[in-house]
C-alpha cells in the first residue's frame, strides 16, 4: 500500500508538471499569427502515416534510418509494457496482463525484448556517430554544447531505460521459479528467460526482489524524467511530427506564396494592369513579411519546435556546402529560441516588457502589448538570409516536412518591402524599378524604343 501511495504521488506530480510544460509549448506556438490550413485531408493523412509514422523520408539515408527504426519501433512497443506498469503501480498488481491475454503475453514480451536489443545496438551506433565518427552535420557552428549534450543525454537515457527493462524481466524470470504464487508465469522469454537465470540464478530471493523492484522503478522513473525533459529537448518531435506533417503545405515545393498587394503594385508600375484599373491604396501601408515570432504564422513556430536538429537540411543546402553562413537548421533553432525567450518573458509578467506607450493603460503583460526591443533579426543575420537560393533542398531533405524556406522568405520580404533595405547590390535595382519601371537606371521610358520604331515606320 505504501508503494502504491508513493507511486501515485510521483506519477501525478510528474504528469502534472509535464502537462504544464506542454501547455507552455502550445502557448508559445500560438504566439504566431493565425494561418488557415486547408486542402485534401486524404493527402494529409497519407503524409502522417507515411512520413511521420512510417518514416518514409528518413530512408533517403538508409543506414541511420535503419538504426533509428530500431529505436523508434522499440519505443512504440514498450508503451504496452508502460501501460501495464502504470496499472500495476496504481492498483498494486504485478504483471496485470499476464493472466488475461494468454499466449499473447509471452509474444508481447519477446517482441519488446528483441526490439530492445536492436534499440540497444542502435543507441551505441548513434553515440559512436555523434562522438567518435564526427559526422560533419553534427558539428556545425550552431551545434554548441547544449544541442550536442541534448542528443547524448537522450541516448544515455535510452541505455538507462533498457537497463531497467532487462533487470526487471531478468529477476522476474528467476522469481517465477522461486515464488510462482506472486510472480506469474510469463512463458519462455528469449533474453530474460535465458540470461536471467544464468546471471542471477545464484542470488537469494530477497536480493532478486530488490533487483526486480529496482528495474521496475528505474524504468518508470526514467519514463517520467523523459516526459518532463521532452519540452526542453529536440526530441519533442516524437510528439509534434504527427501534427506537423498533417498541417504541412500541400502545394508543390517550388510554388511560392505571392502577396496580392505587391503583385498589383508591380503590375501597375509595369503598366500590366487593365486600363482604368488601379491597385487599392490603403491609408496606411501594411507590414510585409515577418520580423518576429508574432508576424510568423503558428505553423512556422510549430516547425521550429518540431525540428529534430538532425542537420539534413543544412547538409543538403548548396549555400552551406559552398561555405556560406546560411544553415537552415540554425534558422529553425533561432525561431524556437526566440519563441522561448518571449514565452519566458510573458511568464514573468514584468511590466518592463510592455510597449512603452501602453504601460499606463495596460493591466497585464500580454502577447498584444509585448515589446522587448528585439526581433528575429537579432538572431538571424542578413548574410544568412540572402545566401539562400530558394532551391527548396532543405524542405525536400527534412524528414518531418519542416519548411525553413518559408521563414527565410518572410524575413527577406520584411527587410526589403517594409524596411526598404536589402543587399547593397540589389537596392539600386529595386529603386530603379520603383521609380522608372526598369531594372536599369535609364532616363527613357521602358517603351520608348517601341514608340521610336513605330514612328519611323
Amino acid at each position: 500500500m505504501l508503494q502504491q501511495l508513493f507511486f501515485a504521488i510521483v506519477a501525478i506530480a510528474a504528469l502534472s508538471y509535464a502537462f504544464r510544460q506542454f501547455m507552455t509549448i502550445r502557448r508559445n506556438i500560438l504566439l504566431g499569427k493565425d494561418e488557415e490550413i486547408s486542402g485534401d485531408e486524404g493527402q494529409r493523412w497519407k503524409n502522417v502515416m507515411l512520413i511521420a509514422f512510417g518514416q518514409k523520408k528518413m530512408f533517403k539515408r538508409w543506414i541511420p534510418a535503419t538504426f533509428h527504426l530500431f529505436i523508434y519501433v522499440a519505443f512504440l512497443f514498450t508503451q504496452i509494457e508502460l501501460i501495464e506498469i502504470l496499472i500495476d503501480g496504481f492498483f498494486g498488481t504485478h504483471r496485470f496482463f499476464a493472466d488475461k491475454i494468454g499466449i499473447l503475453y509471452p509474444i508481447m514480451l519477446n517482441t519488446i525484448e528483441i526490439l530492445s536489443v536492436l534499440a540497444l545496438i542502435g543507441t551505441f551506433v548513434f553515440l559512436a556517430r555523434r562522438n567518435l565518427l564526427k559526422i560533419p552535420r553534427f558539428h556545425k557552428s550552431e551545434m554548441t554544447w547544449w544541442p550536442k549534450l541534448d542528443a547524448n543525454l537522450i541516448l544515455i537515457g535510452e541505455l538507462v531505460l533498457l537497463a531497467g527493462i532487462f533487470s526487471m524481466n531478468g529477476a522476474d524470470a528467476v522469481l517465477q521459479k522461486l515464488d510462482p504464487e506472486h510472480y506469474h508465469d510469463t512463458g519462455f522469454v528469449l533474453f530474460s528467460g535465458t540470461f536471467g537465470p544464468l546471471l542471477l540464478g545464484g542470488l537469494s530471493e530477497g536480493v532478486l526482489i530488490i533487483l526486480e523492484r529496482f528495474g521496475w522503478w528505474l524504468h518508470i522513473l526514467t519514463v517520467f524524467a523523459f516526459l518532463n525533459y521532452l519540452p526542453s529537448s529536440k526530441h519533442l518531435h516524437i510528439m509534434l511530427a504527427f501534427p506537423n506533417t498533417w498541417y504541412a503545405r500541400l502545394q508543390p515545393a517550388g510554388e511560392m506564396n505571392n502577396m496580392p498587394e505587391i503583385m498589383d503594385e508591380v503590375k501597375s508600375m509595369m503598366g500590366l494592369l487593365p486600363e482604368g484599373e488601379a491597385p487599392a491604396m490603403d491609408e496606411e501601408l501594411p507590414e510585409f513579411g515577418a520580423n518576429d515570432v508574432f508576424s510568423l504564422s503558428w505553423k512556422n513556430v510549430m516547425d521550429a519546435y518540431t525540428c529534430t536538429e538532425c542537420g539534413r537540411c543544412t547538409s543538403e543546402c548548396p549555400a552551406n556546402i559552398t561555405g556560406k553562413k546560411l544553415s537552415p537548421r540554425k534558422i529553425m533553432m533561432d525561431v524556437r529560441d526566440r519563441a522561448e525567450e518571449i514565452g519566458n518573458n510573458l511568464d514573468s509578467g514584468h511590466f518592463k516588457w510592455i510597449q512603452e506607450d501602453l504601460r499606463n493603460e495596460a493591466n497585464a503583460l500580454t502577447k498584444a502589448n509585448y515589446d522587448d526591443g528585439k526581433n528575429l533579426f537579432d538572431y538571424i543575420s542578413n548574410e544568412e538570409l540572402h545566401a539562400c537560393t530558394t532551391c527548396n533542398a532543405c524542405v525536400e531533405a527534412c524528414p518531418v516536412m519542416i519548411n525553413p524556406l518559408d521563414i527565410i522568405l518572410q524575413l527577406r520580404r520584411y527587410e526589403i518591402l517594409t524596411q526598404s533595405a536589402g543587399p547593397a547590390d540589389l537596392v539600386p535595382m529595386f529603386t530603379s524599378i520603383e521609380n522608372g519601371g526598369s531594372a536599369w537606371q535609364i532616363p527613357d521610358d521602358r517603351d520608348k524604343w517601341a514608340v521610336d520604331a513605330m514612328s519611323k515606320d
